[in-house]
């Protein structure tokens, strides 16, 4: 018989979970391990809805295992720490963004990029390695070994800076591997929702030249105006795409929706590089000669390792740079999953956690 979640573990925890493919999510009274000696114990304060939420919840990745309680973008205050931990005390404001394990000893974990462990365990969704099923954020309280706890720094804001463990450490991790973060290199950011905005901050903050592309016009003051990029096109407007031809060294692409990336090619220079961080559902269509004749690169990038992560935080924290949010209370998330589906928020939801999930 299989076992529950609520007695899987001998700490009671309470969240919000998806029970089937609607995706609607409701009270879920569900348990934690007991705090392990390397383990750290943090009472969640804000957690940040991104789009893999949505799509988790409704089994569109098709791997989902119910009951599942997303929510990979947490911040909290430590409240008990393992015997082992050295770097938390209680009374710490913490994070845990997008991985709560990995191996530690394969060759992506020895060079700090956890992301990539063959045997990493994702937040929430997923078995962890005793076997038992992750929750993520959409819940009262976590635990995590301290390896993937990260410190959060003293003047950044915990509920905007929330949603930069994922739409942050997204786009500044192929800024800075695809050598973009460089003064003066011209950026290309493709698409102006959760992860685009802050890419254009990421890259702002580098000192890029920062031109947005985006199919819809009236998001050109938002990327001017609001979000200091230099320039915006239309990519619809084959004369304004045409007139940026050769002229980017990179581009960062976070559109989701199928697309023509030819295009964007085009505006690359010679050696200049396509960064995929968008999920497109279907297959992408390539002209070899787009690549051969300019050494162009088309890559993709997922996240960032956790030393990587922190280093992310803290050049937000310095920057000043955080996300365009809409705080929630947990009985809107139906909603809030609602107008994410169509794009209708500027531009990440938050959810205030601390206030709003109570045990029943």
């Amino acid at each position: 018989m299989a076992t529950s979640p609520e007695s899987e573990h001998p700490i009671k925890a309470y969240g919000y979970a998806a029970r089937d493919t609607s995706g609607l999510l409701s009270p879920l009274t569900f348990s934690r391990r007991a705090t392990g000696e390397t383990d750290v114990r943090f009472k969640i304060l804000y957690c940040g809805i991104c789009h893999s939420d949505l799509h988790f919840v409704k089994n569109e990745w098709g791997f989902t295992k119910y009951p599942v309680t997303p929510g990979h973008e947490i911040v909290g205050v430590v409240t008990e720490v393992g015997s082992k931990v050295e770097k938390f005390k209680i009374g710490d404001k913490v994070g845990v963004g997008c991985l709560v394990g990995s191996c530690r000893s394969c060759q992506s974990c020895a060079s700090d990029y956890e992301q990539y462990c063959e045997k990493q365990v994702l937040t929430y969704g997923v078995p962890n390695f005793d076997g038992t099923q992750t929750y993520g954020g959409y819940s009262d309280h976590m635990v995590s070994d301290e390896h993937f706890v990260l410190r959060w720094p003293e003047n950044l804001p915990l509920d905007s800076g929330a949603p930069l463990l994922c739409a942050g450490i997204t786009t500044f991790s192929p800024l800075k591997y695809f050598g973009l973060d460089k003064p003066g290199t011209k950026v290309g950011v493709v698409g102006l929702g959760g992860l685009g905005h802050v890419a254009v901050k990421m890259a702002k903050a580098f000192g890029a030249e920062v031109t947005v592309f985006s199919t819809t016009s009236a998001k050109e003051k938002e990327a001017i105006e609001g979000l200091n990029a230099d320039h915006f096109i239309n990519s619809k407007d084959e004369q304004k795409m045409e007139a940026v031809r050769g002229t980017l060294d990179g581009i960062i692409d976070t559109v989701s929706a199928n697309h023509p990336i030819a295009p964007l090619l085009n505006a690359l220079t010679p050696h200049g590089k396509l960064v995929l961080v968008g999920a497109p559902e279907k297959p992408l269509e390539v002209a070899s000669f787009s690549l051969i004749m300019g050494r162009k690169l088309v890559a993709g990038s997922n996240i960032g390792g956790i030393k990587e992560t922190q280093e992310m935080l803290d050049f937000a924290a310095k920057h000043g740079i955080t996300a365009d949010i809409e705080v929630i209370p947990i009985d809107y998330v139906n909603t809030a999953m609602e107008r994410l589906l169509k794009s209708d928020v500027r531009y990440r939801f938050v959810i205030d956690v601390a206030n709003s999930i109570k045990a029943e």
